[in-house]
């Protein structure tokens, strides 16, 4: 067995410390999510606090680690006589991002069930956790359903396994921890409430801190266990300080002083639900607990706010998590009770390990560069629509998008077999039920009809006498099911002189965020090409970071010609590699623009055999219009018709547009 990394080696990262540590006091937190780019020393910190959690007692040959002193009376493996314990190390269970169902929650033997009524149960990593710590790592490339059945069986204590009628329930009460690098994805903010506490993480940009890290860490790797035993004095005076804790927690008091503070801080920051007030109140316990004290202070609540509200406060995918430290300070003033020292007391107990203060709110992102001034391009040679301003070949200062509205659905023909998610139809292993076939590998799914079909015309030939069904493992069938499943939306964005005017490119903007909002709430990855002046570029390769593109869009400048053509064979390229990568993932290409084409020899026929590349392979594909004005060509419709998809203007996006448009791609394709 490898030694870890001490915990107490762990150079900064305070507020992550702190975290972990007040979970390992207090579990009912509710875990820790940790938010960071990569190379923060998340796992590390995360892998190193299991050496400090306290032994447990577990019952001799209970495969559920029951308490011997209150031992589960629905475990699987009981009823359990007194007596017998044996004391082992809390466990660290690590969750693979590609594990199944079964091997998360554990597997029932179905054959068994049916044909003898006998709960055979194979144990997941949930009863492995148990009474320890469950690790996630890259929590948000895990699969909702997955994470969905980890949170509930986190909150409950308990997981349940159910297979056509048979369940098995265990007790699975764990400190759950989550690790992600935002720049991959988001979790959804249902999902993220779910954790008690969240901790933004960053290098450290001192130097002196930065050579300390790396001292550090080159003597452990040259000596693992050596560097461990020098740090094993401050390893076993944590260890203690959490056992302390946690026998001084049940006597601390929250006084209603600090409860008034609680709601107030979550009422002022409008975090919607209570789930905040609880996990506020539980950890400022915790953090008084950790302090030695058994009165909760001002401080303690100041504390909680900050680890458990700057991930409430999101209201869409584009807000950055963070908390107005200014306004929480007011809030707790205002509220302040007698029962507690001020927001800003300096008291002689502190809650922090070592350093103090909390993630605090992120810094909201410098305004974009501003060009010259508000000059747009002239009229392009061969464009009509409506004048537009002069300087074509400048580059235009960014224009900031319109409010997103809610989009008409955007679909993929056909049936998928990609990733799990809320846009396409597709082979899941979630959804509703449309047939039977026989297992592939083991059984997840029965079909229980068509098991029974298949079994009982050999009833008699197996010498069936009794009421039971005599089941066999050719019998059983496996239930085929259909679901949603998640796209590459790669958007196509017209960024030249002709989209330049600038309450356009507001709109088109804005639309474009819309489409961004959707593919966050149906579990795409998207990815962004942009074509103007003479080249088109990949402002953004397909990732499952949609907040990054919106980003991206925000900053995108606009001016010179179009090169539609460099355009659309950007995007083609850019699919063929993700097919590669992803051969599963089917995409669906959404080109903004108004369909013009300028700069180079024929620009419109050449952009027209590049978009014929798309219809040859069978990609769907949607234009969104942007032309406007009184004079209008119609190019972008006729763009949308050699590529083999439709065209929808600005206005028809709209979910609640009067046009009550429909775009599922396949209805609108043309007929072949």
């Amino acid at each position: 067995m490898s030694t870890p990394f001490p915990f107490t080696a762990v150079v900064g990262q305070d507020d992550l410390r702190l975290a972990l540590l007040l979970n390992a006091v207090s579990p009912a937190v509710g875990g820790v999510l940790v938010r960071g780019e990569k190379g923060t020393a998340k796992s590390t910190a995360v892998r190193a606090l299991s050496a400090l959690m306290p032994e447990v007692d577990v019952v001799s040959g209970c495969r559920f680690s029951c308490d011997p002193d209150a031992p589960d009376p629905g475990c699987p493996d009981g009823p359990h006589a007194p007596g017998a314990f044996a004391s082992r190390p809390a466990r660290m269970v690590e969750l693979p991002v590609g594990a199944s169902e079964d091997r998360l929650v554990g597997a029932l033997d179905i054959e068994r069930a049916l044909a003898e009524g006998v709960k055979a149960f194979e144990p997941g990593l949930l009863a492995d956790a148990h009474r320890g710590i469950l690790y996630v790592d890259e929590v948000n490339l895990l699969h909702d359903h997955l994470v969905d059945l980890l949170l509930d069986a986190a909150a409950m204590g308990a997981s349940y396994v159910e297979r056509e009628g048979v369940s098995v329930r265990h007790a699975a009460r764990f400190l759950l921890v989550g690790t992600m690098n935002p720049e991959e994805g988001e979790l959804r903010p249902q999902l993220l409430d779910r954790f008690g506490l969240t901790v933004e993480v960053a290098a450290s940009r001192e130097p002196d801190q930065r050579v300390e890290v790396v001292r550090r860490r080159l003597a452990y790797d040259d000596d693992p266990a050596g560097f461990a035993a020098r740090w094993a004095d401050e390893e076993a005076a944590v260890r203690a300080r959490i056992v302390a804790a946690r026998e001084l927690l049940p006597s601390v008091r929250l006084g209603d002083g600090a409860l008034r503070q609680i709601a107030a801080t979550c009422a002022a920051f409008e975090v919607d639900g209570m789930r905040a007030d609880i996990v506020m109140a539980r950890t400022a316990t915790a953090l008084a607990a950790w302090a030695g004290r058994t009165e909760v202070l001002a401080e303690d609540v100041r504390q909680a706010a900050l680890l458990a509200l700057p991930h409430r406060r999101r209201r869409n995918p584009f807000d950055a998590p963070g908390l107005d430290e200014d306004k929480l300070d007011e809030t707790l003033e205002e509220f302040g009770g007698s029962d507690g020292d001020g927001p800003d007391g300096d008291g002689d107990d502190d809650p922090d390990p070592g350093p103090g203060g909390g993630p605090g709110g992120q810094p909201e992102p410098d305004d974009a560069p501003q060009g010259d001034g508000d000059a747009a391009a002239r009229p392009e040679a061969g464009e009509g629509g409506e004048p537009q301003p002069s300087g074509g070949g400048g580059e235009q200062s960014p224009a900031r998008a319109a409010e997103p509205f809610r989009t008409k659905v955007l679909s993929v023909p056909g049936l998928g077999e990609g990733a799990a998610g809320r846009r396409s139809r597709a082979r899941t292993e979630h959804g509703r039920t449309t047939g039977a076939r026989r297992p592939r590998g083991a059984l997840t799914k029965l079909h229980l009809a068509a098991t029974v079909q298949a079994a009982a015309p050999h009833q008699r030939a197996r010498g069936r006498s009794g009421p039971g069904l005599v089941v066999r493992r050719d019998d059983l069938r496996q239930a085929t099911r259909e679901g949603r499943e998640g796209n590459l939306v790669l958007f196509v964005v017209d960024a030249s002189g002709s989209m330049a005017a600038r309450q356009r490119m507001s709109a088109v903007k804005g639309a474009v965020l819309s489409l961004l909002l959707d593919a966050y709430q149906r579990r795409d990855k998207v990815g962004l090409v942009t074509f103007r002046g003479s080249a088109a570029d990949v402002a953004l390769p397909p990732t499952s970071s949609v907040d990054a593109a919106a980003v991206r869009l925000e900053s995108l400048p606009t001016g010179g010609r179009t090169p539609l053509a460099a355009g659309l064979l950007r995007a083609h390229e850019v699919l063929r590699v993700e097919r590669l990568r992803d051969p599963a993932r089917r995409a669906l290409v959404v080109v903004v623009t108004d369909g013009r084409a300028t700069g180079g020899p024929e620009p419109v026929a050449l952009a027209g055999r590049a978009a014929r590349l798309f219809a040859a392979e069978g990609t769907a594909s949607v234009v969104v219009d942007c032309e406007s004005g009184p004079v209008r060509l119609g190019l972008a419709g006729r763009l949308a018709g050699e590529l083999g998809g439709t065209a929808v203007t600005l206005d028809e996006l709209r979910a609640d547009s009067i046009a009550g448009l429909v775009k599922d791609v396949q209805a609108t394709r043309r007929a072949a």
